[in-house]
């Protein structure tokens, strides 16, 4: 009979920390399919808005915009679109695929030329046309049906009056990225990635800032999709990503100001 009235007090503790115990918060996840370029500056913006809405838990689909937007026409689950060029947001828009009234450009980025941070190249690259020199061999370029980076490569070059020559010693990447390992590898003697890329490592320096005049803007374009079942929380992760702390995020991962 004592041990059980000594057992009591236990037991009141027991449940008194059930009690207080913090109730566990279900979380409604969303999915942001955003271009590969973008992948350090979310990391930190996806913390940050998580810390903000506990409620939230963000998964981020990164790849070429252009494989992203045939993912979303196919039905593949997203919430949100982020892509590294128009082109691909105004497909989904023609097909009436966005929320209307939730398109905005998010960010604004440069094209550049890198070359191996331990090469001799950098010296010898002073602009888009030098890439034609016989002594370069290999090119990392972005596929340009598929990776905004690739077209906006494509339309540079095309200015400069070099494509036709690039063009054969192009090593095709799936996405930026892909382009940069190849440059930090050795594998090629150069490539054409963006700004934000190039400094995201220090396996690579630039050689030559495309000029802007060369091609088309680089603008991010970003948008709620329709097939969203989680609207409320799609529009607040938009209007998150698009706010002065977020904007601050880009600009100091090599974004220019938009």
């Amino acid at each position: 009979m004592k041990k059980s009235w000594l057992l009591l007090p236990i037991a009141g503790l027991l449940a008194l920390g059930c009690a207080t115990a913090e109730p566990v918060v279900q979380k409604e996840e969303i999915i942001l399919s955003a271009a590969a370029s973008l992948a350090e500056p979310l990391e930190t913006i996806k913390a940050n808005f998580e810390k903000e809405h506990k409620d939230v838990a963000v998964t981020i689909n990164l790849g070429a915009s252009g494989t992203l937007q045939k993912q979303i026409e196919q039905g593949a689950p997203a919430d949100l679109f982020w892509s590294a060029g128009k082109g691909q947001m105004d497909a989904l828009e023609k097909q009436g695929l966005l929320v209307d009234g939730t398109r905005r450009d998010a960010a604004v980025n440069r094209l550049v030329l890198i070359v191996p941070s331990e090469g001799k190249q950098a010296s010898a690259l002073t602009s888009l046309a030098d890439l034609a020199k016989p002594d370069i061999n290999k090119i990392g370029l972005g596929t340009p049906e598929t990776v905004p980076a690739g077209k906006y490569a494509q339309e540079a070059l095309t200015h400069e009056g070099v494509w036709d020559v690039v063009q054969p010693k192009g090593v095709f990447g799936k996405d930026v990225k892909q382009v940069l390992t190849y440059v930090e590898r050795g594998d090629v003697d150069a490539g054409i990635v963006y700004r934000s890329d190039a400094l995201s490592s220090n396996k690579v320096k630039i050689a030559v800032t495309a000029p802007e005049a060369s091609h088309s803007p680089i603008v991010y374009p970003l948008a709620v999709l329709k097939q969203t079942k989680h609207q409320e929380k799609s529009q607040k992760l938009l209007d998150y990503l698009t706010n002065e702390q977020s904007q601050a995020i880009l600009e100091k991962a090599g974004f220019d100001k938009k």
